[in-house]
């Protein structure tokens, strides 16, 4: 991974995400850098006192597989920094694909259908002997099953209101 300048950066993460347009992803991440260079290991001071040092920001970017770098942004460059990195964010979001629509439109009408089934009575018809007794016995696991989801829709419910109830 190399480190780069921050307007290198902002070049190189402008081409990722043009060259990713069409096809592939891209990983950000954005960290604080503490080592100095130093043992790393955690110094137990007074627990009392406050840190007040200023950690930069290290912020590391790939597509997976051959593209990675990354620059590091100290904190009093942050603001400068981040004004054209959130520019260019802005920039590259209006050029995401579209959501799927028909998917989650499909997903909308099977929950839809599970609710009507959920509340929908069963009725029971047929003989219990001879001609329909299949039939009969079929509507009896319907309902069964109705009830069932009733009763854990009904706890769902119940539980969902006093979680409410203690957060209110």
């Amino acid at each position: 991974m190399q480190l780069v300048d921050h307007d290198t950066f902002l070049r190189q993460l402008a081409a990722l995400f043009e060259s990713s347009k069409e096809k592939g992803s891209i990983w950000i991440t954005h960290k604080r850098l503490t080592h100095d260079g130093e043992d790393a290991a955690m110094k137990h001071e007074d627990e009392g006192a406050e840190d007040t040092r200023e950690y930069p920001c290290l912020l590391r970017v790939t597509n997976g597989k051959d593209t990675k770098f990354s620059t590091k942004v100290d904190a009093s460059q942050l603001p400068k920094f981040y004004s054209a990195y959130g520019s260019l964010l802005k920039s590259s979001m209006s050029t995401l694909r579209k959501r799927d629509k028909k998917r989650e439109k499909v997903r909308a009408e099977q929950a839809a259908l599970r609710k009507k089934k959920m509340t929908e009575p069963v009725v029971l018809s047929g003989p219990k002997r001879g001609n329909g007794r299949r039939k009969r016995q079929r509507q009896l696991k319907a309902l069964a099953k109705q009830e069932v989801s009733q009763q854990k829709f009904k706890e769902r419910e119940e539980a969902r209101r006093k979680a409410e109830q203690a957060r209110g």
